[in-house]
């Protein structure tokens, strides 16, 4: 069985995915959407994304860490300091999902074949992009747009790109 590399990300319109190390905005429906796609699945992620999840390793997924930092200890995840080492690791996996930071995509973006996109409809200011990852070279799979309501305060859209062959 062949491992499908994933990447999972929210943006803005201009590939904004993050300020300081944190979310540049608060929508509930795509954290809802994240831990649905995610839920039983391995997730990858560097270091700073792994320090920025309020409770540490996420529950119900496999969590590893792409790190340099050869002493890190992270409870409820494995550490790795190559990418090699990580697909090492996958074998046993079937789907896995890359979720930040913009280092680690840029690192995988090679090797993903699929991404799950949450594009918010607005500008924000911020400090970190997602790749730009070419739309023309990926095929749109689905699209789902919503607007914004009492609890998500822009509109949003979920789209699944797979890369063409």
């Amino acid at each position: 069985m062949s491992i499908i590399l994933s990447a999972i990300v929210a943006t803005d319109q201009n590939l904004l995915i993050g300020s300081n190390n944190t979310l540049p905005w608060h929508l509930p429906a795509d954290l809802k959407h994240f831990k649905e796609i995610t839920t039983g699945h391995c997730i990858i992620m560097g270091r700073k994304t792994f320090e920025s999840l309020p409770n540490g390793a996420l529950p119900n997924r496999r969590n590893i860490v792409l790190s340099q930092n050869n002493s890190l200890n992270f409870p409820n995840a494995e550490i790795y300091q190559s990418i090699e080492q990580v697909f090492d690791a996958l074998k046993s996996e079937n789907e896995v999902f890359i979720i930040g930071g913009a280092q680690i995509y840029n690192l995988f973006m090679p090797f993903i074949q699929r991404i799950y996109l949450t594009k918010v409809h607005h500008q924000f200011l911020g400090d970190t992009y997602f790749p730009d990852f070419q739309e023309q070279t990926w095929n749109l799979m689905s699209e789902i747009k919503k607007k914004a309501d009492e609890k998500n305060k822009w509109d949003y859209s979920f789209q699944v790109f797979e890369k063409r062959r």
